[in-house]
């Protein structure tokens, strides 16, 4: 096929992407979901599960083998903006201010899903099109573990800012514990990464790597920039060679993270984390939000989809094994994260809140196996189990803490 015409059929699939997203979104919306849980089954519906379900020829035809990396691109690159735009938004006073009172919800969150999982892998491990043939059980657990064990950060704080939660027990308990939870996951993940087939020496320049970067960005880089901040606050916008430094520093942090055996997510998170506060993060915020979320989140999304083979989940074996894996990876995080916070003096409706809240995987949960997918540490099998885990519980979280949290608070205005 000539060059012009993969082209044409790219922005082809763009524009079946860009209206299943806003398709989709708006539904998600009208049912009272955020528009991104609607976005993440909009990837799912284009991919072999539903459109090359009933239409598989008009769906092959669009969706090529030949363009697969450039959608591939598009995607990783959104990822890693989406990351980056998550380390703007995350608020280090808050989470050094709350901490400590997060401590016990967020080892509860942790631990019990790293111990299902262990006692999970035990019988998984065995199972054909999970875990990549010749992987460690070590490896298979801490893998699992992590992916039971992420939340949904973003969403999460959406939902605490959009109910005017934030600054009350429930909203910093909540963030602070996610906030940890998420660290610890991406962690895990990072050690499964450089450990899986690399070796002792490779999993140690991955570590030291990743732990000299993120110091470099923790405690020397907001100061570095700082200038540049201030300069954005006097000119009272983001001229053209400010942006460029920062995306060239951006493109250098994900260079750095893939180099050293981790994933590029890491250097834009982290590097979103030192950027300095003010008028400088909340222009890049506005610059970089929309053609983010409008446009290369939806072909992250999609990308997803397209290895995404519900069919494969017929059988009876796959199918238990899904009921097995979401039952438990919601009790594992629903369960302990209520029980820790009731453990902490919180009222059963705010413990049951937080429970919720901390339940949700969402994007974050599709980034960590997209991950594990590429790096060959999981199968297709596993793959699509996980993405149906990521959608139940991400489409648990809204209506679930309107129901047990909800009421209360209308209780408490009307009193």
């Amino acid at each position: 096929m000539a060059l012009w015409q993969l082209v044409l059929l790219f922005l082809l699939q763009l524009a079946c992407i860009l209206c299943a997203a806003q398709l989709f979104g708006r539904l998600a919306r009208h049912l009272g979901q955020p528009k991104v849980v609607g976005e993440m089954i909009a990837g799912v519906a284009l991919g072999p599960s539903l459109f090359g379900w009933f239409l598989p020829e008009l769906q092959q035809s669009i969706f090529v083998s030949e363009t697969r990396s450039w959608l591939y691109f598009g995607a990783q690159l959104g990822v890693g903006l989406y990351m980056f735009l998550v380390g703007l938004e995350f608020n280090t006073r808050l989470f050094k201010e709350h901490a400590r009172s997060a401590i016990s919800v967020s080892l509860a969150g942790m631990l019990v899903p790293f111990i299902v999982a262990a006692f999970l892998c035990i019988w998984l491990i065995e199972q054909p099109g999970l875990f990549t043939q010749g992987i460690s059980y070590f490896n298979a657990a801490l893998f699992l573990g992590a992916a039971i064990a992420i939340t949904a950060f973003p969403m999460l704080a959406r939902i605490i800012y959009e109910r005017g939660l934030a600054g009350t027990p429930l909203g910093t308990m909540a963030l602070a514990a996610g906030a940890i939870d998420d660290a610890a996951a991406w962690l895990v993940l990072a050690v499964v990464l450089a450990s899986f087939g690399g070796g002792v020496s490779l999993l140690a320049t991955a570590l030291m790597g990743g732990a000299l970067y993120a110091i470099l960005m923790l405690t020397k880089m907001r100061h570095w920039l700082q200038p540049l901040a201030n300069q954005v606050a006097r000119q009272q916008r983001l001229g053209i060679r400010p942006f460029m430094i920062i995306m060239l520093l951006f493109a250098l942090s994900a260079w750095s993270m893939d180099w050293v055996g981790l994933h590029a997510v890491f250097g834009g998170f982290l590097l979103g984390i030192a950027i300095p506060r003010g008028l400088l993060a909340e222009l890049l915020r506005q610059r970089l939000e929309r053609i983010t979320i409008l446009l290369l989140l939806p072909m992250f999304f999609t990308y997803s989809g397209l290895n995404t083979r519900l069919d494969v989940l017929g059988s009876t074996n796959l199918l238990v094994i899904t009921v097995v894996i979401l039952f438990c990876s919601i009790f594992a995080k629903f369960v302990a994260c209520w029980a820790a916070a009731r453990w902490n003096g919180a009222d059963n409706p705010t413990a049951l809140a937080v429970g919720a809240l901390m339940n949700a995987r969402g994007l974050m949960e599709l980034i960590i196996i997209n991950i594990a997918l590429n790096y060959g540490v999981i199968e297709q099998g596993l793959f699509s189990i996980m993405v149906v885990m990521a959608i139940v519980t991400t489409l648990m979280a809204s209506p679930l803490f309107q129901w047990v949290y909800g009421r209360h608070q209308a209780k408490k205005t009307a009193t």
